[in-house]
């Protein structure tokens, strides 16, 4: 095994981590639709949920778009 391969093998795992840490880190589509803490939230505060949530949502795309190619690019090294 090269030292190209072994870099990109610990970057590989290094974005394996990070999605799974992104997706955990999102709250779920159903969130906050509770009698009791769909009430208790503020305008202000769902307004800031949101905006979390859309980051973690760019984010997770981008995380995820470079995981696929970084897969790519590992899968042409390992046939070379």
């Amino acid at each position: 095994m090269n030292p190209l391969m072994i870099v990109l093998t610990v970057i590989y795992v290094i974005f394996c981590l990070f999605l799974v840490a992104v997706v955990l880190l999102q709250s779920g589509k159903s969130a906050g639709l509770g009698v009791i803490s769909g009430a208790a939230d503020t305008f202000l505060s769902k307004n800031k949920a949101k905006t979390w949530d859309a980051r973690l949502a760019k984010l997770t795309k981008w995380v995820a778009v470079a995981f696929m190619l970084l897969t790519l690019i590992l899968w042409l090294f390992m046939g070379a």
